[in-house]
């Protein structure tokens, strides 16, 4: 069985803690699971987020007296590291190497998110700080629960992934591959490509990756073990099986939050529609369960 396995990047670092021994500690506590999925004959392929990482990035770059690099680059730089990172910690529990492609995308330029940034990242920031900040900025909330704002991007939809042709010729040599970091580096243009200001959803991305590859199963791994109707009131219950029609209906009558669980929802639905046989949505220590489907939310066309 061949399995896209999507990892959050609240599943490597947290927003508060984002060192290197700690994502490494992170990552390595999945290596006696995929050495228990790679034993059982699953073929794994790895995407990742980098919520925490860019956010630090933006960080230090404020507060740096440096030249700024634009968000394509530091999407590029936090490819590299945490892919780095997946493969030297993963490598032992997979029978070969593990290789990470770092990855561009390609995006519409006329797409609307461009007109209207909603995607947050970076540091949070008081209201008097925002008003002076020279982007464009919006009201959020801290882990915590207070009241903050963070920057926000445009986050458009990704049309293609550039490198898949090589993606696909490594995955049929047997190599486990890591790709896909952060949404992919978003650019634009067909032959002469530039990269944008902009962050994409990695979910959207890791399911056009897990279609081309032809993946039997696309997980995606997250801070929850499941998708949950009616989540945060006293009647929230997790969704434990379900079809790809039910799933959707929920969608369409607004059940799912639109910065959190919409697009793994989305993403899953389109990869169904595209031809795979399931999608789970998991929590880092329910992975094994999950895929062999005795744990997580488990979504059937």
């Amino acid at each position: 069985m061949r399995t896209v396995i999507a990892l959050g990047g609240n599943a490597i670092a947290s927003d508060d803690d984002v060192t290197i021994p700690q994502q490494k500690a992170r990552i390595g506590e999945l290596a006696d699971a995929v050495g228990r999925l790679t034993e059982r004959g699953h073929e794994l392929l790895f995407t990742h987020g980098n919520g925490p990482q860019i956010g630090q990035l933006l960080l230090q770059q404020s507060a740096a007296d440096a030249p700024e690099r634009p968000l394509d680059v530091l999407v590029a730089e936090t490819q590299a590291q945490i892919g780095y990172l997946i493969a030297d910690q993963l490598e032992s529990g997979v029978d070969g190497r593990v290789t990470t492609v770092v990855t561009r995308v390609r995006v519409d330029p006329s797409d609307q998110a461009f007109e209207d940034p909603t995607k947050p990242i970076g540091p949070y920031y008081t209201e008097a700080e925002a008003a002076e900040k020279p982007f464009e900025t919006g009201p959020v909330r801290r882990p915590t629960g207070e009241r903050a704002y963070r920057r926000l991007v445009p986050s458009p939809a990704p049309t293609a992934v550039l490198e898949i042709g090589e993606i696909r010729k490594l995955v049929a040599g047997g190599v486990t591959v890591v790709c896909g970091g952060g949404g992919g580096i978003p650019v634009v243009g067909e032959r002469e490509c530039e990269g944008v200001e902009a962050v994409v959803d990695k979910d959207h991305t890791s399911q056009l990756v897990a279609s081309a590859v032809e993946a039997d199963c696309l997980v995606m791994v997250t801070r929850v073990e499941y998708a949950y109707q009616n989540f945060g009131t006293d009647d929230e219950r997790p969704i434990r099986e379900t079809d790809a029609a039910t799933l959707r209906t929920a969608l369409e009558e607004g059940e799912f939050a639109a910065g959190s669980m919409r697009p793994k929802i989305e993403s899953c639905l389109q990869f169904l529609d595209a031809g795979g046989d399931r999608a789970v949505i998991t929590a880092p220590d329910a992975l094994v369960a999950a895929v062999e489907g005795g744990s997580g939310t488990q979504i059937h066309p």
